[in-house]
């Protein structure tokens, strides 16, 4: 059957710029995606591109959706291309919803992304207050002994049994990343290490692995679901960062993780609450046991992103 479709782009500013290795990031566009039948059932979808993530664009995103609308089949939302990966969630979240409504949130442990730099000592503490043990911040925004000092006021800071992701979205290099791993395996607390080079070192990627005690995780490289499965052929077995909302059909990303025991991380694209909502029941299904999914970002979000 074909179901009415209403699309409604945003953009939200987020209530505090996050700092990366790749700039600052302020402003967070989408689509909600209202699908409904005759039934006056009605179900939500968000799409949430993350460009730099290998997703569609903003506008290529729209392009699809004005194309698709006033109606779109079963068919056609499962037919959706690989190169629209956030379309694919956003579509298929939104079936869902119409199809099989639930209420209420999995319970999961969340790892807390804190603001880079000094600010992290001051951040910590009320997290910790609220039940957080597992923290994450970026690396790359500053010379590297500024955040070796840092990181290692942090470190020690951080209570014995705090854990702590460092994300350096690339930014490195083997030297670096290096360093970088001696100096979490020192600190005892470091999770892994995420992402710290870009995607097309891939050979350095893999040489890292293992080389130290604290792991390397992928994040970029294994963004969408094609480039997961891809990394998986080619012999990863540590843990990868998996972006939900910008992975690509969340049935396919399912049946993927589980038929090969990824050591998954699923995490929040800042997303506002329509696809946090579909992207925590997808990480409640592919989440490593042991590890916390990366959704504590409720300080960058904005008031209309959270309700």
């Amino acid at each position: 059957m074909a179901y009415r479709l209403h699309v409604r782009p945003y953009r939200h500013p987020l209530q505090q710029p996050l700092a990366t290795a790749r700039g600052s990031w302020s402003v967070r566009e989408g689509i909600w995606v209202q699908l409904s039948d005759g039934a006056e059932r009605v179900g939500w979808g968000e799409i949430a591109p993350l460009p730099r993530f290998g997703s569609e664009t903003q506008a290529q995103a729209l392009v699809f959706c004005r194309q698709a609308e006033p109606a779109i089949t079963e068919a056609a939302i499962t037919a959706i291309p690989d190169a629209l990966p956030a379309c694919q969630f956003g579509f298929e979240s939104a079936l869902t919803a119409l199809q099989s409504p639930e209420r209420g949130l999995p319970a999961l442990r969340y790892s807390y992304l804190l603001p880079s730099g000094a600010a992290a000592l001051q951040a910590w503490p009320a997290a910790w207050a609220s039940g957080a043990r597992t923290f994450k911040v970026k690396i790359g925004t500053q010379p590297l002994p500024v955040e070796l000092a840092q990181f290692e006021r942090l470190s020690q800071a951080l209570p014995a049994t705090a854990r702590l992701r460092l994300d350096a979205n690339g930014s490195l290099t083997p030297e670096t990343a290096r360093q970088w791993l001696a100096a979490a395996d020192r600190a005892g607390i470091v999770e892994f290490l995420e992402q710290p080079l870009p995607p097309e070192r891939w050979p350095d990627l893999q040489a890292l692995q293992g080389e130290f005690a604290t792991a390397v995780a992928l994040d970029e490289s294994a963004a969408t679901l094609a480039r997961l499965a891809a990394c998986h052929r080619a012999g990863w077995r540590g843990p990868m960062a998996v972006k939900v909302a910008v992975a690509g059909s969340p049935a396919r990303l399912r049946r993927f993780c589980r038929a090969h025991a990824i050591d998954a991380v699923p995490s929040s694209a800042l997303e506002t609450a329509t696809g946090r909502q579909a992207a925590l029941r997808v990480a409640a299904q592919i989440a490593s046991a042991d590890r916390a999914v990366g959704f504590g970002v409720e300080p960058w979000l904005s008031e209309a992103a959270r309700s």
